[in-house]
């Protein structure tokens, strides 16, 4: 199945905030958030920081980054050629580091594959009901892809 991948993070190259997967079809969406870095980047602190709970009740937060790892490893354990959709490579770059546990230490994963979709003409903050949001950016590409 195809997931849409979208992730917040602290500016340029900082830390993970929050991922989300939203499938293809179905309601089964994946959301976490990770505990925030001791200094936040200004435009993360204003545009990001006041809506990572604009989330439905039930939802994980902070978890540590390890236990978003298994988390993440047990939310596609029933897949066996996952495919994950971004639309920056960034996002990739986040969820791929979220794989590794620690030094030559990773969780099982299968046959999973990567596409950077090309997004021209979309913008999250135009399309997403809470834009900076990684659920809600993550629903609003998955509704850009499918209506093409």
């Amino acid at each position: 199945m195809r997931y849409y991948l979208d992730t917040e993070y602290n500016g340029f190259g900082g830390a993970l905030i929050s991922i989300a997967l939203v499938p293809e079809y179905g309601d089964q969406e994946f959301y976490t958030s990770l505990p925030l870095p001791d200094q936040i980047v200004p435009w993360v602190e204003r545009h990001v920081i006041p809506f990572l709970r604009h989330v439905p009740p039930g939802v994980d937060h902070e978890l540590d980054r390890v236990q978003t790892s298994h988390h993440l490893a047990a939310y596609l354990a029933g897949d066996n050629e996952p495919t994950i959709l971004a639309d920056w490579p960034e996002d990739i770059a986040h969820f791929c580091m979220l794989l590794l546990t620690g030094p030559g230490d990773m969780v099982t994963t299968r046959g999973l594959r990567f596409e950077l979709v090309d997004a021209a003409g979309f913008s999250s903050a135009a399309n997403s009901r809470v834009p900076h949001n990684a659920l809600h950016d993550a629903r609003a590409l998955r509704d850009f892809c499918m209506a093409d």
